[in-house]
Parts: structure tokens; sequence; C-alpha cells
């Protein structure tokens, strides 16, 4: 149980530091850590913060005018509709 206990600190860190990464311009360093947030939604199965983490990246690549990245990740987050990958 700790363990997971320190899963999800370490997971609520890098998200914070990615927010405060994003907020400040600095898209390199928010990758980073959202990239460390979305691996853990993605070993814990969970659907919903894997959605959240990769729209997340996107973003960032949209303001790093990383179009295709930012298109990679969105599908990532909505498998299913076909309209993101166009």
């Amino acid at each position: 149980m700790k363990a997971l206990a320190t899963d999800i600190v370490s997971l609520r860190m890098s998200h914070c530091r990615a927010e405060h990464a994003a907020s400040g311009a600095q898209y390199h360093l928010a990758v980073m850590h959202y990239r460390v947030c979305l691996e853990a939604a993605e070993r814990r199965e969970d659907c919903r913060a894997t959605q959240f983490f990769a729209l997340k990246l996107a973003a960032c690549y949209d303001e790093m005018g990383l179009s295709e990245k930012a298109a990679g990740f969105r599908a990532l987050a909505c498998p299913g509709d076909s309209t993101l990958l166009g």
C-alpha cells in the first residue's frame, strides 16, 4: 500500500511541476513532466488520466509548433475519433 501512495505523490508532484512549467511557457520542461505522468497513468491502466495527460502533451506540442506530435497525442487521448488524425 505504501508503494501506491508514493506513486500517487510522485505523480502529483510531476503534474504540479508540469503545470508550473507550462504556465511559464517552459514547454520542454512541461513535456518532460507530463510524459512522466502519462507513463504512470498508462502503467496504472487509468484511461481517464491517460487521456488527460495526452491532451496536456498535445497542447504543449501545439505551443511549440510541433503539430504532428500534438496530433499523435490527441489520437492517443481519443483513439476512436478519426477526425483528429486528419
